[in-house]
């Protein structure tokens, strides 16, 4: 188990998908990807308390559960306002829509929406693909204080010094694996444009075609001064 020692715990579920327990208490799923998830561990793929779902875009990969898991547990749900919408019409109930810029506090945490470079597609069982609204990523400050920028799916883009600058994050989960999202390259700019101590990688391995790798990020940051690449293992916690 990593140690964080902010009150805060992450358990990673693999791909993009993290379980966060915050210092109230209230759990927090982001990017539902769980049951159908190929590298989420057999014994945490059963959610049994959810409070608030929060969903980076609505591409398989991170929506896939979305839908069963918010009509099971009747969670708080955040999400672009497109997406919020198509999942009320999937019977989930409690939306809270917002969009890029926006603000809102939900059981004490505050969720500010941020730019993401990626797309957004809906794809439905027929196989067509509809308006999702846009992608994005989040800044999440726990009840404590304690900040997380998950970027959700991206390339890189200059303006993650502007989420440096004006939500100063703790720590950072970026996408790493190449093809869909930033490779270990543009995540390493990533890491200098943010100014974070850790960052956790993500959305790599799952499949082969998602090839970077977190020692590769290391290697390419390595001149980064107290920077700690945390290298997390679906199923394993951070706390």
């Amino acid at each position: 188990m990593a140690q964080l020692g902010k009150d805060v715990e992450i358990t990673y579920l693999g791909h993009s998908t993290f379980k966060f327990k915050s210092p109230g208490g209230k759990i927090l799923l982001v990017d539902p990807w769980v049951m159908n998830n190929p590298v989420c561990p057999e014994d945490l793929k059963n959610i049994d308390h959810l409070d608030i779902m929060a969903v980076t875009h609505a591409h398989f990969d991170h929506i896939g559960d979305a839908a069963e898991i918010g009509n099971r547990h009747q969670p708080k749900v955040v999400g672009i306002y497109e997406t919020c919408v198509w999942l009320n019409g999937k019977g989930v109930e409690n939306i809270m829509p917002m969009n890029k810029g926006g603000t809102q506090y939900v059981d004490g945490i505050k969720f500010t929406m941020v730019h993401a470079d990626h797309s957004c597609g809906i794809q439905e069982e027929d196989g067509s693909i509809i308006y999702g609204g846009e992608a994005v990523g989040y800044v999440i400050e726990f009840e404590n204080g304690f900040k997380i920028y998950h970027a959700g799916d991206t390339a890189v883009f200059s303006d993650m010094k502007l989420i440096a600058e004006l939500y100063k994050p703790d720590l950072a989960m970026l996408p790493i694996g190449d093809l869909f999202t930033m490779s270990p390259l543009e995540a390493s700019y990533a890491c200098r444009f943010l100014s974070v101590d850790k960052v956790i990688p993500m959305h790599y391995g799952t499949f082969p075609p998602l090839t970077g790798t977190p020692a590769r990020l290391r290697e390419l940051t390595s001149d980064i001064k107290g920077l700690e690449i945390i290298d997390l293992k679906p199923g394993e916690i951070l706390k």
